[in-house]
């Protein structure tokens, strides 16, 4: 495996601050909610739209984001440079919590939903970094762990957007946010659609 990039590191570093901080200090009671919530929701407030990401429900969650992270990341760094990778995790996130929000609305507008749950966690931005890696790099094999087989990262990529479609459709699995998800995905597969262009002339 590749050595780790510099907005790689920081971004692993920041997002377990972040989750120490908030689920371990004695100083947690006093930061702000960091999840974001539905936007008629009292506790709502702009910066949650970033502050979400970097937050995590619990260590399983934490710990599969930042793994997934590392293992993906790297390579796009260097492929598009710190500056404009930095900006498809930030994008990429801005998808996931929009498409989060949109779904809101309709529930909202169309079905009378008036609860929702907050959401945090980079779920959204890994998504991006993943379908990144995917668009850039289809056929290199990568071994799962659950179950260890290799897959290549086309298709690795392809099944979990087929999985998180499902679940959204479907309304299976609905403790996660599947929209947000492919929210996150479709905006990487833009990003590194519009680099590809770019470059090759």
């Amino acid at each position: 495996m590749p050595p780790i990039t510099d907005i790689v590191k920081h971004l692993i570093l920041i997002n377990v601050i972040v989750f120490l901080a908030v689920a371990f200090s004695p100083l947690g009671r006093y930061i702000p909610d960091l999840a974001v919530f539905w936007v008629k929701d009292p506790r709502f407030q702009p910066y949650q739209l970033v502050s979400h990401m970097f937050m995590h429900a619990n260590m399983t969650h934490l710990f599969f984001n930042m793994f997934a992270l590392y293992v993906f990341g790297p390579m796009v760094e260097r492929y598009a440079g710190p500056k404009k990778f930095l900006s498809l995790y930030f994008a990429a996130g801005a998808g996931s919590v929009l498409a989060h929000l949109g779904i809101m609305f309709f529930q909202n507008s169309v079905y009378g939903v008036q609860l929702f749950p907050p959401a945090v966690g980079a779920s959204g931005a890994i998504m991006g970094v993943l379908v990144a890696f995917a668009v850039l790099y289809p056929n290199v094999r990568l071994m799962l762990l659950f179950p260890p087989i290799p897959i290549k990262a086309k298709y690795l990529a392809m099944a979990y957007v087929a999985i998180d479609l499902f679940s959204g459709v479907s309304g299976y699995n609905t403790g996660v946010a599947n929209w947000a998800h492919l929210g996150g995905a479709v905006t990487g597969f833009i990003f590194t659609s519009i680099w590809i262009k770019v470059w090759r002339r």
